[in-house]
């Protein structure tokens, strides 16, 4: 029998079925109905969102390197490991685990009141903070779709796409160690150095046991 294709719509109805693209997004329409309720346009309103949209790719390296690959250290008797990089390890052991892939929601019980005040005490007027929080918002869900589509059976159709879901997937299946932007490709991996060649690269016998000895339980 042949395999049905698997399109974009397809892919929207399995992202809706799971609660971080609901608590995201419910967090974009009230943080952009607040902001158009709030005014205040001003110049700054436009140069926020620019320079996030610039740093964003480092954001997902730097929140990849040393948070989702976190290896847990143990201090006296307490270990410090979080959920983020518990649930990391095991998205790496089974890629295609599609709950896996998203953001833990509880994870995001944290995570969206932290933005909130970060945006309400973060920036001399409320309006600013409000529209630094829609476009933050904008980006985390843009990065739940991205993220998803790329363990889906979506297949690439542009050639930038093609590059992203490419440079991410090298990450599972060719060397952990590399490759850790997943909204971009060539962009913060390429200034940071961590984009080589992959004909130069060798397959990691770890890219799906991070740290080697953490078990898929973990």
């Amino acid at each position: 029998m042949t395999r049905k294709t698997f399109g974009l719509a397809d892919a929207a109805r399995e992202f809706i079925r799971h609660p971080s693209p609901w608590m995201i997004g419910t967090a974009l329409v009230i943080s952009v109905a607040a902001r158009t309720a709030v005014g205040d346009w001003q110049l700054t309103d436009l140069l926020v969102p620019a320079a996030m949209l610039a740093a964003f790719p480092f954001f997902e390296w730097i929140v990849h390197v040393f948070v989702l690959h976190w290896k847990p250290r143990t201090i006296g008797r307490i270990t410090v490991d979080s959920l983020l990089a518990r649930d990391h390890r095991r998205h790496h052991v089974d890629p295609r685990d599609i709950p896996l892939i998203f953001i833990p929601w509880p994870a995001l019980l944290w995570i969206l009141p932290a933005a909130i005040t970060v945006a309400l005490l973060g920036f001399p007027r409320v309006g600013l903070g409000l529209t630094f929080l829609s476009f933050l918002t904008l980006l985390g869900l843009t990065y739940e779709w991205c993220h998803y589509l790329i363990h889906s059976d979506y297949t690439p159709k542009s050639p930038v796409y093609r590059a992203v879901w490419r440079n991410h997937r090298q990450h599972h299946y060719k060397n952990e160690h590399y490759w850790f932007t997943v909204t971009t490709a060539g962009t913060a991996d390429r200034i940071l150095r961590t984009c080589p060649d992959p004909a130069a690269v060798p397959t990691s016998p770890t890219s799906k046991n991070l740290h080697a000895t953490m078990t898929a339980r973990q």
